[in-house]
């Protein structure tokens, strides 16, 4: 049965099906049923309106769903996401800085970027953002992010249908040339994210571990490579100091080039760390060693998070947390 058929067979519970289900970050796009949907509204279908009203619907029950998984699991929600994505971990860093930069106004426009919408529903969540703000937001980014290809299926509605029966008179070959596709375009991403951490291989340090060296009086220098807001909302490393990947070698020209230092994020593959640290080792420092696991492994450790400073910029041998507990 081809996508016109079903459109007419099932209209706006498809239309809410597809909107819903792809904001889970499920590989299943809405477009092509939003197109399909508004260019059988000239010939007799459902309004443009209604139509977008329900795509709406489903829009904002899907991220209601990752807003709620954020508010009650927090950075466990995003930890899921950085394991299970087959984007790079460092697109969750990505996200916060523009989460940082824009605040809750990113909503507006964020679904147009593929990769960060679902990242951006978790940290409203993690944040707390006010739900009536987070709906008005969200809603006024949907109804962009839905009008746009009902609006485009219904202008060019003759376009769409001459598409659609070629697909059509392809029958079950156009439909392996497309699962071939989508199966190569999966297989280039488990690739090239897995050629992207065996880049970024180097030896790591765990919570444990990095507990022994602060007793020992070995005072590494750590940084927290999580964007501000985030150091803000989930607190620090006891001593740690804040820089941005992109930015490290900067912050760190102050230290001795032999110095011991450690890196933190958030995600579980530590990417962020890793790419923070290949500034470092350019930059000509030998010792540089990534947190296993980030901050959220040294909370399950056990070990102290203290409130975020405004400015946090300890010098080289200052730290004075003690492990002991």
């Amino acid at each position: 049965m081809d996508l016109i058929s079903l459109v007419q067979q099932y209209g706006l519970i498809l239309v809410f099906a597809s909107a819903f289900i792809e904001q889970l970050g499920l590989p299943l796009p809405s477009y092509p049923v939003l197109v399909a949907a508004g260019a059988l509204s000239y010939a007799g279908g459902d309004s443009l309106v209604l139509i977008t009203a329900i795509g709406i619907a489903g829009v904002l029950l899907g991220d209601l769903v990752i807003y709620s998984a954020g508010a009650r699991f927090g950075q466990r929600a995003l930890s899921v996401v950085c394991k299970l994505s087959f984007a790079r971990d460092n697109c969750v860093r990505r996200t916060q800085d523009r989460f940082s930069h824009h605040g809750a106004l990113a909503l507006l426009f964020v679904k147009f970027l593929p990769g960060f919408a679902l990242v951006l529903v978790l940290l409203c969540g993690v944040s707390r953002l006010a739900i009536p703000t987070f709906l008005l937001l969200d809603g006024l980014g949907a109804a962009a992010y839905v009008a746009l290809p009902v609006v485009l299926g219904h202008l060019f509605r003759n376009t769409v249908d001459s598409a659609l029966e070629m697909v059509a008179r392809w029958g079950e070959y156009g439909i392996a040339l497309v699962v071939g596709l989508l199966l190569l375009y999966a297989a280039y991403r488990v690739i090239d994210r897995q050629l992207f951490i065996r880049r970024l291989k180097m030896a790591r340090i765990s919570a444990q571990e990095l507990v022994g060296l602060i007793d020992a009086g070995k005072a590494p220098v750590i940084f927290d490579v999580r964007t501000a807001e985030m150091r803000r909302k989930e607190g620090i490393i006891p001593g740690s100091i804040g820089a941005h990947p992109d930015e490290i070698s900067g912050v760190a020209k102050n230290y001795a080039r032999d110095a011991e230092i450690i890196i933190y994020c958030s995600c579980p593959n530590e990417a962020s760390a890793a790419v923070a640290a290949l500034h470092l080792k350019r930059a000509g420092f030998k010792k540089i060693r990534p947190l296993q696991g980030g901050i959220e492994a040294w909370a399950m450790a056990g070990q102290p998070i203290h409130d975020a400073e405004p400015q946090n910029r300890p010098a080289e041998g200052s730290l004075s947390y003690s492990a002991s507990r």
